[in-house]
């Protein structure tokens, strides 16, 4: 078997999405990135979402659910929320724009483009991960001057990094070791604890510009140090 770069992976193109299911008694969602049409006629569109992720629960539950197509500028803060925290202890609708579908879910506004609501209509599962294919049920541009987010322009800009119960993750110890660079050097955010490694990442860390926030948390390049 030929070795795999796992660098290669990084090229296909994914945009990022939340994707929400529940009511407005309790609602979960979190942020994908593997959200994509399987057929034109009926519209039918599939995310895939972690056995382990509790919004599979919540979707198995009430079989239906929406994605949002987030902001190409969505804060921070929407990736703290959705991406980093589990629903079972915190109501990540708290604070935030819903709007309820026809199916009753909750659909967020927030930092995002558009939004679609689906009822499920078929369950995959893949291993560690559940497809859940959704017939569209509802559509609507929430604002059309913003910009959908991809998911190069968050790992290349924003520097965020895929959790360990995406369908993308990949382990850093499997990718490919780049040339020796001197002084390459290890950055610790002191609100959560990300690190930005220089000899992953494209750019030194001095480098990035004054505005540049913590992909996971929002603090301040200032609030991160040398380790």
């Amino acid at each position: 078997m030929d070795m795999i770069n796992f660098e290669a992976l990084f090229k296909i193109s994914y945009g990022l999405y939340l994707v929400c299911s529940g009511d407005k008694n309790k609602g979960n969602g979190f942020v994908s990135n593997t959200v994509f049409q399987v057929t034109a006629n009926p519209p039918q569109f599939a995310a895939c979402c972690n056995k382990d992720n509790y919004t599979a629960e919540v979707i198995k539950k009430h079989g239906a659910f929406s994605v949002s197509v987030m902001d190409k500028n969505a804060s921070a803060e929407m990736f703290g929320t959705f991406g980093y925290r589990s629903g079972k202890d915190f109501d990540k609708m708290a604070n935030m724009d819903i709007k309820y579908g026809e199916t009753g879910v909750p659909i967020v506004m927030n930092d995002c483009v558009s939004y679609m609501e689906l009822r499920v209509v078929q369950t995959v599962d893949v291993g560690t991960h559940l497809m859940f294919i959704g017939e569209l049920i509802s559509a609507e541009i929430i604002d059309d001057t913003k910009e959908p987010l991809t998911y190069l322009y968050y790992r290349e800009v924003k520097k965020g990094v895929a959790p360990k119960n995406a369908p993308t993750y990949v382990d850093k110890s499997k990718l490919i070791a780049k040339p020796a660079q001197l002084e390459l050097k290890s950055y610790k955010c002191l609100a959560c604890g990300y690190i930005y490694d220089e000899a992953v990442e494209s750019i030194r860390f001095k480098d990035l510009p004054d505005d540049w926030i913590c992909p996971v948390c929002g603090s301040e390049k200032s609030d991160f140090i040398e380790i």
